[in-house]
């Protein structure tokens, strides 16, 4: 059975927010396009909100 790739706006959120839970800087976005840009930019802050609250431990 074939696994369906996600959608390019889906995986930069994951990885923003993956990149937000260990640590790293909003700088390090990788991405230049603005959609994928700002999709990774959310998955940072929401990171950084769990970081704050105690939600997710590193």
């Amino acid at each position: 059975m074939k696994r369906q790739k996600r959608d390019k706006l889906t995986r930069a959120h994951h990885k923003g927010y993956q990149a937000g839970i260990n640590g790293r800087a909003k700088e390090n976005c990788p991405f230049q396009q603005n959609d994928a840009k700002s999709q990774w930019l959310g998955g940072w802050r929401e990171a950084m909100e769990d970081r704050q609250t105690g939600f997710a431990v590193k």
